[in-house]
């Protein structure tokens, strides 16, 4: 296990690296599916240096990453990386984007890093050994009052294929008198309710890239991570639910509508 985390955190302060290096700087921008779906040259350099460092060291394993896609190979690891989590933000300037690298062994989330270097924000857990912000141990909020949360959301780039309008649901908790945030970036939305910062978030249509660091961070910080049937919660589901525990039934029965 040592030498994966050595191999993971070198790959995530290398991509981390390279995003602070371009920041604000000039790198051509693409589109992908959807006019503001963004990929930068940056992304594709920060990824190709993280499969580099994880190739170099563990040829056998596989990878999904976001802009190369999946590299399967015969192996119980599987390493999921966002080379840039909250690209949008990252090409206009905005300073809440990371790098967000998970890994699997089997079926289970062992291993998470995300990393904000603009924000010099690194986040890290292990499966079963507690969740860090820069080497010191974090924890959800306690806060049981659904009244007095703070919560963040997303919006997707293609709204999902269900009953109701992501819009109308946030419409409910907006109505509650409630504050709600929109950052921009999924990974830093989860490590934030790890860290107690908000109580709870909620998107649809995430990909497992987005969310597989934090959601191991989120479980190691004490917190709840489900779907929006209050199931157990897996890295390819459409429905994200995250919160410090005490306020996820509340959110559950208002995204539910009932």
């Amino acid at each position: 296990m040592a030498e994966l985390k050595e191999v993971l955190l070198e790959a995530t302060r290398e991509a981390g690296k390279i995003i602070a290096h371009y920041f604000q700087g000039s790198f051509a921008v693409e589109n992908k599916e959807g006019i503001n779906n963004l990929v930068t040259e940056v992304d594709k350099h920060a990824e190709s240096r993280i499969i580099e460092i994880i190739k170099s060291n563990f040829p056998d394993h596989s990878i999904i990453s976001e802009e190369v896609g999946e590299m399967i190979q015969d192996s119980p690891y599987k390493w999921i990386i966002d080379p840039i989590d909250g690209t949008v933000n990252f090409a206009h300037g905005i300073p809440l984007c990371c790098v967000s690298i998970g890994l699997k062994h089997e079926k289970q989330l062992i291993l998470g890093a995300v990393y904000n270097p603009m924000m010099n924000e690194l986040f890290f857990a292990e499966k079963g050994k507690g969740a860090f912000l820069n080497d010191k141990p974090i924890s959800v909020s306690k806060k049981s009052d659904f009244r007095k949360a703070c919560l963040v959301t997303g919006f997707p780039y293609k709204w999902p294929e269900s009953k109701e309008h992501p819009i109308r649901v946030f419409e409910r908790f907006i109505l509650q008198g409630l504050p709600v945030r929109r950052l921009g970036s999924a990974a830093i939305d989860l490590c934030w309710v790890a860290c107690g910062r908000f109580d709870g978030f909620w998107e649809y249509n995430l990909s497992s890239w987005d969310v597989a660091a934090g959601y191991l961070i989120v479980e190691e910080a004490g917190g709840r991570i489900t779907n929006f049937d209050g199931d157990k919660y897996s890295v390819f589901d459409k429905e994200t639910l995250a919160t410090n525990g005490y306020i996820h039934d509340e959110m559950l029965r208002i995204i539910k509508n009932k």
